[in-house]
């Protein structure tokens, strides 16, 4: 008798499972299982479904000595464990109730119902165990090991005669505690197949979003404009099944790729009232019909979206739109996806922005820096040139010649960037005019490695400076004059420039002020040289100053080829 009652309840256990499955598959009932706060009109939806499991439990049942061996606790306490409490107590009810009431109810007809909503009420209340973690099979197994041994207690108790319901237990308890655990179990399982599907559809969107992310960066990263709204409303819609994707501006289309494309065109307003809401409330919006697209055009097949909008901070600067042709076809999957891209998106433009202030501000501030050079340098030379004239106007137009030559180079065609032989020239020049005014007493000597020379570009007057402050505080206050030495070398990872005097050096405190590069009237040189260093090449390029009292000073900076730029290169200014 036992064998046989659970041959036929595992037989019938088998069509419930199957309605289970069927089930799951629904789009319904994924969005209520998969939904993290289960609303009041879901609550009472899921019980329901669950009461009705319940119910189907009690017809599929195998009469037995006047009662009911069945399923009905499979379909309650898994609305418990799932739903919680609420749901727990009124699928229970459903199935208690229709339990008491109809013709079969025989004489375990009132245990059966308390039975019943016991267990389901138990299983709601079991379910805030599991509120932080997922339910897993043997949790299923192992609570309805429970329950059903609970509900053979409850007979005994309620059900009258006690020799009938005894008979009874010792008949259906086995066959009732394995079958209906293991359906629990089965139907856990099948729920979980829920959940990992998500996990797998999440899984695939992440790698779809972050290649589409990584394809959509060259050009993004320029700013949003038709052309970078075009090649990434191209790249979604190649990798993805949507019938349009679109990008737009907070006026106007930037780019729309897909069906719809003949009368969608970039430059046009948007007419979507969806994309106007998500643009005021900062949130995705849906359009589920063709009245919601709100196309002018009566042949244009787009009939739902889902419009996410394109962020800056706290404000919006467009929107992306996913299209599909059928109504009503957004799925929760289309959403995430909207949202994940719309969020890189904004990511990738605010740092395209960042980057581009931020290539701004240098470029000004190296234009800054070399605009106070200039100036200064021009200033020493006039002076210098004015001292000679007073002697020997051959040798003061001589120099005029030279100076002139010095800016024609150096402003050629505004470049950011000169050959180093270039500041070679220039630092040349420069002492040509400090050599007609202190004669003998400024001595030079040029050690450059050709190879050197002819493969580094670097900021425009950046060396002279160098040199000008080599003259002026280290040979010149020294009342037999001196020798500079200006190196160009390389080393295996870059070249090393320095300019060297045995002049008057510097005290360890002021060499320990001039170290900070504070900017002040007669060290504006040296400070701003190290400043464009920095910008163009790196900490590793600020100036390295050595110098002892009455020994002299060296100056140096290095160029790292890893940051080097290299001749024949366009380097022009912005």
């Amino acid at each position: 008798m036992t064998f046989h009652i659970l041959v036929n309840l595992a037989s019938r256990l088998g069509v419930f499972v199957i309605i289970a499955f069927l089930l799951s598959q629904t789009a319904t009932f994924k969005k209520l299982i998969l939904k993290r706060e289960i609303f009041l009109g879901e609550k009472i939806i899921l019980s329901v479904i669950f009461g009705s499991f319940g119910i189907l439990g009690t017809y599929m049942g195998i009469p037995i000595y006047g009662a009911l061996a069945n399923s009905r606790a499979v379909g309650v306490i898994i609305g418990g464990l799932l739903g919680g409490p609420f749901v727990g107590v009124l699928s229970g009810l459903i199935a208690s109730l229709h339990r008491w009431s109809i013709d079969i109810g025989g004489f375990t007809a009132i245990a059966c119902a308390v039975s019943t909503f016991t267990e389901a009420t138990l299983a709601g209340l079991i379910h805030k165990r599991f509120e932080n973690g997922k339910i897993r099979w043997w949790h299923g197994f192992a609570v309805g090991t429970f329950m059903e041994l609970l509900q053979m207690v409850i007979i005994l108790t309620i059900a009258k005669p006690f020799s009938a319901a005894w008979e009874l237990v010792k008949v259906i308890w086995f066959p009732m505690t394995f079958v209906n655990s293991c359906g629990i179990a089965i139907f856990i399982l099948i729920i979980d197949n829920i959940f990992k599907e998500q996990e797998r559809v999440g899984a695939l969107q992440a790698k779809l979003s972050l290649d589409i992310a990584s394809e959509t960066l060259p050009y993004l990263r320029k700013g949003l404009n038709e052309l970078s709204a075009y090649k990434a409303a191209k790249i979604i819609f190649d990798k993805t099944d949507y019938d349009a994707v679109a990008i737009t501006d907070i006026e106007k289309i930037l780019a729309h790729v897909g069906k719809g494309e003949d009368h969608h065109k970039a430059g046009y307003n948007f007419m979507t009232k969806t994309t106007k809401d998500a643009i005021n409330s900062k949130e995705y919006k849906l359009a589920t019909s063709k009245e919601e697209i709100n196309c002018t055009e009566p042949s244009c097949p787009l009939e739902s979206a889902v419009v996410a909008p394109l962020l800056e901070g706290d404000r919006v600067i467009g929107c992306l739109k996913l299209y599909k042709v059928r109504p009503n076809s957004i799925t929760s999957i289309d959403i995430k996806l909207a949202q994940g891209l719309a969020h890189m998106f904004s990511t990738q433009l605010e740092l395209a922005k960042a980057e581009n202030q931020a290539k701004l501000l240098a470029n000004a501030e190296r234009r800054a820096l070399q605009a106070q050079i200039n100036p200064h340098f021009l200033f020493n030379a006039i002076n210098t040139i004015i001292s000679v004239s007073r002697k020997n106007s051959d040798d003061a137009r001589r120099l005029l010649i030279d100076l002139s030559e010095f800016f024609r180079k150096n402003l050629s065609a505004g470049m950011e960037l000169v050959p180093i032989e270039q500041e070679i020239e220039h630092v040349k020049a420069y002492l040509s005019i400090e050599q007609a005014r202190f004669g003998e007493r400024l001595k030079t000597e040029f050690i450059v490695e050709s190879s050197a020379a002819s493969s580094v570009l670097v900021p425009p007057l950046i060396l002279q400076p160098l040199v000008e402050n080599a003259v002026k505080h280290g040979i010149m206050p020294k009342q037999e004059g001196g020798k500079v030495i200006i190196k160009i070398e390389s080393t295996n990872k870059g070249v090393m420039v320095s300019v060297e005097d045995d002049g008057v050096g510097m005290s360890e405190e002021m060499l320990k002020n001039i170290k900070k590069y504070q900017a002040s009237k007669d060290r504006i040189g040296l400070w701003n040289v190290n400043g464009r260093l920095e910008s163009y090449f790196g900490k590793e390029s600020c100036l390295n100053i050595h110098s002892k009292h009455k020994l002299g000073t060296v100056v140096k900076f290095f160029i790292p080829y890893s940051r080097m730029p290299v001749i024949g290169r366009e380097n022009h200014g912005a």
